[in-house]
């Protein structure tokens, strides 16, 4: 009996044992299903962060591509609302020259073109643009050029601005034009 007892302690040991081994293949069997997983989930990931990128790298670029084009019409209109302001006075030019061939009143020609002279420059402030007042003025190379200079006709006018040759302009408050002067010394 007593060796069937032991035959049977063995049998169960081996039993036992058996099953914890079949226990571990299983967890190991499942941790490399996770691992596998866990692999395939970072895969996915990786595959979603790169189309991701992928969108946004597409988004932006058709963003700069849409924005290029935008400035580049705005280039070509941005003068538009002067250029529509300015056409009338094309208009008064073209009657005015075609008026001059039959005019024998010089005084009406003079007048004509005064009109159209002061019809410009209302259109031209109305647009912003301001003529610079430079005569009598302390010479100042910000907003003057100088064109030259000659003795002062009184110690008042040296360094001062004592002719203008053209006059300089604002727009707004940026000097789009020097005024080119003649300076007294």
């Amino acid at each position: 009996m007593l060796k069937k007892k032991k035959t049977e302690e063995m049998d169960s040991t081996e039993n036992i044992t058996g099953e914890t081994d079949t226990t571990t293949q299983n967890a190991d069997n499942s941790a490399v299903e996770n691992e596998l997983s866990a692999e395939e989930k970072l895969k996915n990931e990786l595959v979603a962060a790169n189309d991701k990128y992928l969108r946004l790298f597409a988004e932006f670029d058709n963003f700069r591509r849409r924005t290029t084009k935008e400035r580049e019409e705005a280039r070509k209109t941005e003068g538009k609302d002067v250029i529509v302001a300015l056409i009338p006075l094309m208009d008064d030019f073209e009657r005015a020259i075609r008026s001059m061939d039959n005019a024998t009143d010089v005084a009406a020609v003079k007048a004509g073109v005064e009109l159209i002279y002061n019809k410009l420059s209302s259109t031209l402030a109305q647009k912003g643009l301001k003529p610079m007042e430079a005569l009598g003025e302390t010479f100042d190379a910000d907003l003057h050029e100088a064109i030259t200079n000659i003795p002062a006709p009184t110690d008042d006018l040296k360094g001062k601005v004592v002719d203008q040759m053209e006059k300089g302009y604002y727009l707004g408050d940026k000097v789009i034009r020097f005024a080119k002067v003649i300076v007294g010394a």
